[in-house]
């Protein structure tokens, strides 16, 4: 492919100001970035104020991670957040040293430089707040302004810290915001939301347009093309968001706050990356429960579903998932709480998946629930535990039958493309 360096002229009053996103798979090589930066470029020339937001190229993340466990069998979380940081850096003076080839001034920013504050905590940092002057003032001197993604700084300890995986969509919808953006684009390796995952469903549906609400629980509910902390954001500052693929220029899904259609089951999703913890032959007494989350909050352990079965002779047991990254801390207080309240002990099944059906139909529609537990059922697939909320229904199930799950339950919704 031959790259043509061309120049573009700024205007002074941006037709609009966009914030543009980038993962990993968009700029995985030099020929990517080039591509990349040739989008960037083509928003500028159209007149807009451009920010866009820059991951790791490819799997760098995970390669750093790999090296880092070479390197030390021990955890350095602050050590760890200043070597996964490099990755974004690499790529946003790459994409702006592009960008200025085709002739567009541009200035690449860490997320320290670029004000994105955060919360102390390594590895899962949140932003707390935007001190984005830099930013402004790049984009009133008509540059385009790179940030890397996925980390900002801690102003009481001044360390660099990440925010997670995922964490660059959170940094480009949190930049939008601050900014007052007209809107925000997620770049990424496929061509929207869709009614499922793609991989596991050929015949999933693209969706032109999804709430925020239902992208909020898809997202959650183990729907990888977007981060919920980043949809959260788009929510509460009513930030328009347009997942779209970075190969073409087609359309992708626009995440927003109401949408012309309201079906009853927007998409079918599944995460197979949770354990569930049990604490059994628990003293059915006040204050047991109470205990146990604690701990697991003090200790920064997100917690799913919880289920309590019914006491038989003052007796009970209480289950709950949690992620398997979180297995062993869970593990260790739901220990401290059985052995302080004389319960019989703690056990762990790390086979289990969550699958989830969610739309924003379903808070006025019923029968939803009793479907999928039909569906379920025909396919001979257990149901372990559930949990509802208005717009999503989750079933713990076994791991193994997942993907079955989700096919019976896509086709069974009516969710299958007509002309599949």
């Amino acid at each position: 492919m031959v790259w043509l360096e061309a120049a573009y002229t700024y205007t002074s009053a941006p037709m609009a100001l966009v914030v543009h996103k980038y993962g990993g798979t968009s700029v995985a090589d030099a020929e990517r970035i080039r591509r990349v930066a040739h989008r960037i470029v083509g928003a500028y020339a159209e007149g807009n104020g451009v920010v866009a937001v820059v991951s790791a190229m490819g799997k760098q993340t995970d390669d750093l991670l790999a090296l880092a466990r070479d390197v030390s069998r021990h955890s350095h979380p602050r050590e760890l957040d200043m070597l996964l940081t490099a990755g974004e850096r690499v790529t946003m003076a790459l994409v702006a040293m592009a960008i200025e080839d085709l002739g567009v001034p541009a200035t690449s920013f860490t997320g320290s430089q670029a004000g994105i504050i955060t919360t102390g905590k390594h590895g899962q940092a949140e932003i707390i707040e935007i001190r984005a002057d830099r930013v402004r003032e790049g984009l009133d001197q008509g540059k385009v302004v790179i940030v890397a993604g996925f980390q900002g700084v801690d102003p009481d300890s001044r360390d660099v810290t990440t925010l997670g995986r995922g964490g660059s969509d959170a940094t480009a919808v949190a930049l939008a915001a601050a900014l007052e953006a007209d809107r925000c684009e997620i770049f990424t390796d496929v061509d929207g939301v869709f009614t499922a995952d793609p991989r596991v469903v050929p015949n999933a549906v693209k969706l032109d347009e999804v709430t925020f609400e239902e992208m909020l629980e898809l997202a959650s509910a183990g729907a990888g093309v977007l981060m919920p902390r980043s949809v959260e954001f788009g929510r509460r500052f009513k930030i328009p968001i347009h997942v779209r693929s970075s190969f073409h220029d087609g359309v992708g899904t626009w995440v927003k706050e109401d949408t012309m259609e309201q079906p009853v089951v927007r998409g079918v999703t599944y995460t197979d990356d949770e354990a569930k913890v049990t604490v059994y032959d628990v003293p059915d007494t006040p204050g047991v429960a109470a205990a146990l989350f604690e701990l697991l909050a003090a200790a920064s352990v997100n917690v799913d579903m919880i289920v309590q079965n019914v006491s038989h002779e003052g007796i009970t047991d209480i289950s709950f998932t949690v992620p398997t990254v979180s297995i062993a801390v869970a593990r260790e207080q739901a220990e401290i709480v059985a052995g302080k309240v004389d319960a019989g002990g703690v056990s762990i099944d790390d086979g289990i998946a969550k699958v989830s059906v969610v739309g924003i139909g379903m808070k006025t529609e019923s029968g939803i629930a009793a479907r999928m537990f039909r569906l379920l059922s025909e396919e001979g697939i257990n149901i372990q535990m559930i949990s509802t909320s208005p717009i999503r229904i989750s079933c713990v199930i076994r791991g193994d039958r997942v993907l079955e799950a989700v096919r019976a339950l896509h086709v069974g919704l009516g969710l299958e493309d007509e002309g599949s």
